[in-house]
């Protein structure tokens, strides 16, 4: 077997660990790879490719045609022969809609590509869906979410994933950017370029290009990686509150029933705000078990809470036609607006 060149061996030995670390694959897993053909996901795909025995793994590719540009199609086609050439299965998605006015592309393009995946990924029962996210994007993502103000859960950055309980995993979550390049050039791969990467309109890349250039010249060294370490610290107290969360899940939410959840106001008032918070987002979670629900919004939680510490018979209206009930005992959240009763 000739040797394989030192770029190429360097993000494989990273793909191994991380995958190791965090359990990714299962002998016999069939895994999706999300490609969209640019240096990331090219880089993800020959790398489970070469890695794919190593793991008993099987490996299907799947491209979103998001046709945000009048070029997509070219990078359908790149995609599909990639695919041919590593002799895997090709599933392609396109974009039936697109973002409306004041929506954020950025976020329309997620949503609508991690739609089509999980369509995709049951379809064919693939045991979950890689993507290609790098330790460069890990280290933006935090940055980006501490603009948005989106707390420990957005601080703790992207999950690298696990094999039994996680549907999204992050092979190369310990890989540069830089690492990414130098091995598709080691292998002669030429990925496609999307322009958006480039375009500071959107936040993400005017965070790449602008703000971390900036903080490393003010620091005098990288940044990626303190960054990245401060995720991950981030992410083991995260856990450790979920775990906690799930045990109280027990004592406060009674009974879900076709998508009702009551919530043991004592209970739940008794809790430290952030346990009593995951609690909720838990039991939305459950109570509409969809892989595309986000959990309910802070104002619905707060709504929850504020009910659980008042007197019965008051009630607020939640976003997505929900209502919440104050009733003797409990919190009721419910689609349908019945009379309050007695519990």
């Amino acid at each position: 077997m000739p040797r394989r060149p030192p770029a190429v061996a360097k993000v494989l030995e990273r793909v191994t660990r991380t995958a190791r670390e965090h359990d990714l694959f299962a002998p016999g897993n069939l895994i999706l790879v999300s490609c969209s053909g640019g240096p990331d996901s090219v880089c993800l795909l020959y790398s489970l490719w070469h890695l794919r025995r190593l793991f008993g793994i099987r490996l299907a590719v799947f491209h979103f045609d998001h046709k945000l540009r009048p070029d997509s199609a070219k990078d359908v086609v790149y995609v599909r022969r990639l695919a041919e050439r590593l002799k895997l299965p090709f599933n392609l998605r396109e974009a039936s809609d697109r973002p409306g006015r004041g929506v954020s592309v950025e976020a329309w393009a997620t949503v609508r590509r991690g739609d089509a995946a999980n369509d995709v990924r049951r379809e064919i029962g693939a045991d979950a869906t890689a993507e290609g996210h790098t330790l460069d994007d890990q280290a933006e993502t935090v940055l980006l979410n501490l603009v948005r103000g989106s707390g420990l859960e957005g601080m703790a950055g992207i999950d690298p994933g696990h094999r039994e309980r996680a549907r999204i995993v992050q092979p190369l979550l310990d890989v540069t950017r830089a690492e990414v390049e130098a091995f598709c050039r080691a292998l002669h791969l030429r990925p496609r370029r999307d322009p958006m990467n480039e375009d500071r309109r959107y936040l993400r890349a005017a965070i790449r290009h602008e703000v971390l250039p900036v903080l490393e010249a003010k620091t005098g060294r990288g940044v990626t990686r303190s960054i990245v370490r401060t995720a991950n610290l981030l992410r083991a107290d995260r856990d450790e509150l979920n775990a906690v969360a799930v045990a109280a899940y027990q004592e406060t939410v009674e009974s879900e029933r076709g998508g009702e959840v009551r919530f043991d106001a004592r209970s739940l008032t008794a809790l430290p705000p952030p346990v009593a918070s995951r609690v909720i987002r838990l039991a939305a979670y459950d109570a509409r078990s969809g892989d595309r629900i986000a959990p309910w919004s802070k104002e619905t939680i707060e709504a929850v809470l504020d009910l659980a510490g008042g007197r019965p018979g008051r009630r607020r209206d939640l976003p997505e036609g929900l209502k919440a009930i104050r009733e003797k005992g409990y919190v009721r959240v419910t689609r349908s607006s019945p009379e309050p009763r007695e519990s």
